[in-house]
């Protein structure tokens, strides 16, 4: 793996624990009552898994363009991180429209 692939993993992570942990944030709120918060958090996770969405399509840009994409471990990490905080956000979503419905 070159730099450059390395730099993208990190990117993976990083994007995908700062989307996970603004979810986390957003949930809290909504529990608080802050819903104003909560939504703010929500779209600070989206535009963190628009970060890892740009940083994954560069990768696959690249391999449809015959340059091969090496698979590591730390591939494979990065890109769990990815896919737990798209799932988390979702369940983030939900959980925040639950709060405030239940508050109503």
């Amino acid at each position: 793996m070159d730099e450059q692939q390395q730099l993208v993993v990190m990117q993976l992570i990083m994007a995908g624990g700062n989307a996970k942990g603004a979810s986390v944030e957003a949930i809290r709120a909504a529990k608080a009552g802050d819903f104003t918060q909560a939504e703010s958090k929500l779209k600070e996770a989206d535009q963190f898994l628009a970060e890892a969405h740009q940083a994954q399509t560069g990768m696959l840009t690249a391999e449809a363009s015959g340059e091969h994409q090496p698979v590591s471990l730390l591939m494979v990490h990065g890109q769990d991180h990815v896919m737990t905080a798209i799932t988390f956000r979702d369940l983030a979503g939900e959980l925040v429209d639950l709060y405030q419905k239940v508050s109503e």
